[in-house]
């Protein structure tokens, strides 16, 4: 029996919304933390704007006239519910989602969302500053990943995981193609920058960003290389936040969807070309095409997948 098309349409962007709020709260960071190693006046804004012109949500915060320093931008990005994208935003769409399908997920994946939810909501935004806002970001990581423990120690492994895990893969892809893609922004109007300490610099943010700074150490063994930290984050199968391993996660969870129901469909083919554009490429030939080019395509398919995901399950 196929699963309802609005069923499945909560579990996909439940662990969607779970999945951006911690994406959120790493993008907010390493914004943060490039803001600090700014060494000219304005550079702080201008990192800020770029984290927030990586996540797309830059016209939003113009929009509202405020200027683009530490505060504005964290309260922005953590509570304001004008940002669809926020991490209040995002745990009260999650809640929302996980209450409309409590049937067709665990009482721990219920009680993960339900408690972080309450728990965010009672803080008040005036008090997180400085290293507070730190603090909070890692608790935002921190719940996610209760969340997800919930979710893959205690859930059937029947269509509603797949749907599930879409929906947790698709927005991982989304989010490691935007921390690499922020470098871009950064260093766009200062092309002296590149190869400086202060370049390296940011390149270990973007590692920091994708909790990938000790493995990539563990791999590589050598100082912070652009290309090297690159190839890690869109090249590397064995890195759980790289461009390829997602990718091969969220073909492999819509093909287990198309073999439960017994038929391929359109999001088959689309989930196929995104692994494909990754295994079929080299760190050569990203760079020579142009990193930003590459990052643009791949974020374009990787919502084609989720379109055709909708289409294929009759979302609404």
């Amino acid at each position: 029996m196929t699963m309802l098309g609005r069923t499945a349409q909560n579990l996909f962007w439940l662990s969607r919304y779970v999945e951006r709020a911690e994406n959120m709260a790493r993008l907010l960071e390493v914004g943060y933390r490039m803001s600090l190693t700014s060494r000219r006046e304005g550079g702080a804004s201008e990192h800020l704007m770029s984290m927030m012109q990586a996540a797309e949500v830059n016209e939003d915060f113009v929009k509202k006239e405020r200027p683009a320093d530490v505060d504005t931008v964290a309260h922005f990005m953590m509570f304001d519910p004008d940002n669809p994208s926020s991490v209040y935003s995002c745990l009260m769409a999650a809640r929302t989602n996980a209450r409309s399908v409590r049937t067709a997920i665990t009482s721990d994946m219920w009680e993960a969302i339900n408690s972080a939810w309450l728990e965010f909501s009672q803080i008040k935004p005036r008090d997180v500053r400085g290293a507070k806002l730190l603090g909070l970001l890692e608790w935002v990581k921190h719940t996610s990943h209760q969340f997800r423990g919930a979710l893959l120690g205690t859930i059937l492994r029947d269509d509603g995981f797949a749907f599930l895990q879409a929906g947790n893969f698709v927005e991982r892809a989304d989010n490691t193609a935007r921390i690499l893609d922020m470098k871009y922004y950064v260093l766009l109007p200062q092309t002296e920058m590149v190869g400086s300490d202060l370049d390296t610099q940011q390149w270990s943010l973007i590692l920091r960003a994708a909790s990938a700074h000790r493995s990539y150490r563990h791999v590589y063994h050598d100082r912070y290389k652009p290309q090297n930290i690159a190839d890690f984050l869109i090249l590397r199968p064995e890195m759980p936040r790289s461009l390829i391993f997602c990718a091969r996660f969220i073909e492999q969870n819509i093909g287990t969807l198309g073999a439960f129901y017994g038929r391929k469909q359109v999001c088959n083919e689309a989930a196929g070309q995104l692994r494909a554009m990754v295994e079929g490429t080299t760190m050569d030939t990203i760079f020579s095409h142009g990193l930003h080019e590459f990052l643009t395509e791949f974020i374009a398919q990787n919502n084609e997948v989720s379109n055709a995901l909708a289409d294929s399950y009759n979302f609404y």
